[in-house]
């Protein structure tokens, strides 16, 4: 009998070993630090490099006091012509808003079937020109109260159009409206509704006046609302490149 309880003794050490490891022995706590392998990733998670990219954080801004506004007033290629002069703007990009249709073109707007209308969005520097002076602009530099029409162009595509980015936008635009309606015979028909996606205009709609000063519909239309306006007739102010 002792011989045999010491054959099982041996056999049951054998089987512990194995089960258990040479560094770990029954009862002890697991090694949290043992690296699962690459072959067989713990809870099947899959590895590392199969987790997807990041996005990179947003850029801070160029400056705390920038801020966006969106106008249609018509053709982009004057509205744009008229705000890019004004001192405290920054940027004006010529594109399309408040339609139906991702992405459109040119050609799709002008039919007037996707519902956009054509709009500018300036970045300007709210410290050195308020919203609502650019407002003021806006109204200035085309008519308000011809629905769907501005001169010669007809259509949805040239509504005037207010899209506002903040409900101070929003209540800064009704306030106005109301205060120059006197100023006009007829009723101003302006719509001012949220700003929605903005579609960039094709590359050769940006700066159109600069680049096509000599153009017909530049100096037909654009050059004597700038005469009117006593803006810079080559589309530059003073001071800006």
């Amino acid at each position: 009998m002792p011989a045999r309880n010491t054959l099982f003794t041996m056999v049951a050490a054998l089987l512990v070993f194995a089960c258990c490891g040479p560094e770990q022995a029954p009862g002890a706590a697991p090694d949290i630090g043992t690296t699962p392998s690459p072959a067989t990733p713990a809870n099947d998670r899959p590895a590392m490099t199969d987790a997807p990219e990041q996005p990179a954080p947003p850029a801070p801004a160029a400056n705390a006091t920038e801020q966006v506004a969106t106008f249609g007033g018509g053709c982009f290629w004057c509205t744009e012509a008229v705000l890019e002069q004004l001192d405290g703007v920054r940027a004006v990009t010529s594109g399309y808003m408040g339609g139906e249709v991702d992405d459109p073109t040119y050609r799709q707007v002008c039919e007037g079937t996707t519902g956009h209308a054509e709009v500018v969005q300036v970045r300007f520097d709210a410290a050195v020109i308020s919203y609502e002076k650019l407002l003021e602009w806006f109204f200035r530099s085309h008519d308000p109260t011809t629905l769907n029409r501005q001169g010669a162009d007809v259509g949805t595509q040239y509504r005037s159009a207010i899209f506002f980015h903040s409900e101070e936008q929003h209540r800064t635009a009704v306030q106005l409206i109301e205060a120059i309606a006197p100023n006009w015979s007829d009723p101003i028909v302006t719509e001012v509704t949220p700003a929605v996606t903005f579609w960039s205009a094709e590359s050769y709609h940006q700066d159109y006046y600069r680049g096509n000063t000599s153009q017909g519909y530049c100096r037909a239309v654009i050059l004597p609302k700038l005469k009117k306006l006593g803006l810079d007739v080559n589309g530059r102010a003073p001071g800006k490149d």
